[in-house]
């Protein structure tokens, strides 16, 4: 059992958290004695509970290994984070789901507000949302039902990305629009302005290849991913857009069926992500080396869990039990399940694979969205 305990262990810098612990040594002042070393007392627990505090939660379940005290500190400064949820929007009426797969649980609840809206992007717990009726773009919370309005812009054929939530100085809103095939339109926004400011740009890729359908804000810039997974970076302070790294070389299977609706794009601790899928492979995970602008393939996520959907994916680490190490993506029509994950740990899905085509589902329908702190005051 004591071995175990010490192979546990391995991951903390055991050394550095025992060097803090005060250590009581004596020696006889008999110069014929042998010096006798004094028993170290346990390191006060006020004091352990600033050590392990600042541990990460695979760390954190690793001190709990080493004895009661630990154990008993580990749990009462751990902190994990939660999922977040998937909301659906139904093509009729205004009842709207939010799932949690953490638990497993649906919540429904009546937003009329949602009402004729196309779902954009979301962040913070905002959405921003489209309404083609009128060409009115807004913000919308749906947990405390504050709207923000924005001028208004055709977005019918494009998508839409934003920065921060719009209650903060540096929210702005990012849309790219194929003009033709040798010209992009780039718009950008931010709340209180009263109009959008759009700038053209000069495209040299293939035609395909300057269609952006994957937005996601990073370090102060906008990347896009076209539907043949080209990747291009704004630059909303310089207005400059640079196209400047080719897809991963993924294999060919992946480009022949749902080649644009089966790639997700996602952003954590200023690195980008980008999933491949495909209905008879296992996904294909791929990091951007930025410094040699290369992808490269991920064989396990470190623990953390990647929520993708087509308008806007997340990230998350420290989350407890089986979602660490996978990716949960948004139900596939025709299987009658709320989300459908797969685990890197495993190698394969759950459910196990039936042939999953995100091609096949209205990308429109769902999305992820930040969990509520106090769900009971929202419903």
């Amino acid at each position: 059992m004591a071995g175990r305990k010490r192979r546990r262990m391995k991951s903390i810098d055991v050394s550095r958290l025992a060097a803090m612990i005060p250590k009581n040594e004596g020696v006889s002042l008999d110069k014929n004695e042998e010096p006798v070393q004094q028993i170290q007392p346990e390191l006060p627990r006020d004091i352990l509970r600033v050590i392990i505090g600042r541990l990460n939660l695979r760390d954190n379940i690793c001190a709990s290994a080493v004895c009661k005290l630990w154990h008993s500190v580990a749990l009462f400064v751990r902190v994990a984070n939660k999922p977040p949820w998937l909301m659906f929007i139904p093509k009729f009426g205004d009842l709207v789901e939010f799932y949690d797969p953490s638990l497993r649980k649906t919540y429904s609840v009546e937003l009329p507000e949602l009402r004729s809206s196309r779902l954009c992007y979301t962040m913070d717990g905002w959405l921003l949302l489209y309404r083609p009726k009128d060409q009115c773009v807004l913000f919308f919370n749906p947990y405390t039902r504050e709207v923000i309005d924005l001028p208004e812009l055709d977005l019918t054929y494009q998508i839409v990305a934003f920065s921060a939530a719009p209650t903060s100085p540096n929210c702005i809103v990012f849309t790219v629009k194929h003009i033709n095939p040798t010209v992009i339109a780039i718009s950008t926004c931010h709340p209180g302005a009263t109009e959008w400011v759009t700038s053209n740009y000069q495209n040299h890729l293939p035609f395909v290849s300057s269609i952006w359908n994957k937005l996601v804000f990073c370090n102060g810039l906008f990347y896009c991913l076209s539907l043949s997974g080209w990747l291009g970076v704004f630059n909303p302070e310089e207005r400059t857009l640079v196209q400047v790294v080719p897809p991963p070389k993924c294999p060919q299977k992946f480009f022949a069926k749902n080649w644009w609706k089966g790639k997700f794009m996602a952003e954590y601790n200023g690195e980008i992500y980008v999933i491949y899928t495909c209905s008879t492979a296992n996904p294909a995970i791929y990091k951007l080396d930025q410094t040699n602008e290369v992808w490269v393939e991920m064989k396990t996520l470190g623990g953390m869990t990647l929520f993708a959907s087509f308008l806007s994916s997340q990230t998350r680490t420290d989350i407890l039990g089986v979602m660490r190490n996978s990716i949960y993506f948004s139900k596939v029509r025709f299987y009658g399940r709320r989300c459908i994950s797969y685990s890197l740990d495993h190698n394969r899905y759950y459910p196990r694979k039936q042939c999953y085509d995100w091609g096949e589902q209205d990308p429109f329908e769902n999305i992820w969205i930040e969990s509520p702190d106090d769900f009971s005051a929202f419903v």
